[in-house]
């Protein structure tokens, strides 16, 4: 499956960037992903942007009215879509303004990474190592500890 990390903004923070890449790094050893940055601006603007840059792709919306997963569950739901043959699949992480309720209605699924509302950045770390996590645990590597 591929993967696309879709983000409101680059990451300006060093620590955040490294993550990120480094996530990145380890998941580009086993499949495919991508980290595609869309302009900051007005809400309307953005959301277009989001949806266009996700139109060939499974829509997963990060969203503090999102649904929680615990990392087996992700990885179990990951294995699904594999089983299923979805071909791509996009974690949309908003801006500063979130998601307006239409554009989370336009969404395959919602989750929630926290119930704290979280900056761009760290949701993007965030959802890179959930992402890494998932599919150790699918390959039964002893990153993941239960």
């Amino acid at each position: 499956m591929h993967w696309k990390l879709i983000t409101v903004g680059k990451p300006a923070l060093p620590w955040a960037r490294a993550a990120v890449e480094d996530y990145l790094t380890r998941l580009k050893r086993s499949i495919k992903v991508e980290h595609l940055v869309i302009k900051e601006g007005p809400r309307d603007a953005v959301e277009q942007a989001l949806l266009h840059a996700s139109s060939d792709s499974l829509r997963i919306v990060l969203d503090e009215r999102g649904k929680a997963l615990r990392s087996l569950e992700l990885a179990a739901w990951v294995n699904d879509q594999q089983l299923k043959g979805t071909k791509r699949a996009a974690f949309i992480i908003g801006g500063a303004e979130g998601h307006s309720s239409q554009f989370r209605n336009q969404a395959d699924l919602c989750l929630s990474l926290s119930n704290f509302t979280l900056q761009h950045e760290i949701a993007l770390v965030v959802v890179a190592e959930q992402l890494y996590r998932a599919y150790s645990i699918l390959r039964k590597e002893p990153y993941h500890r239960e």
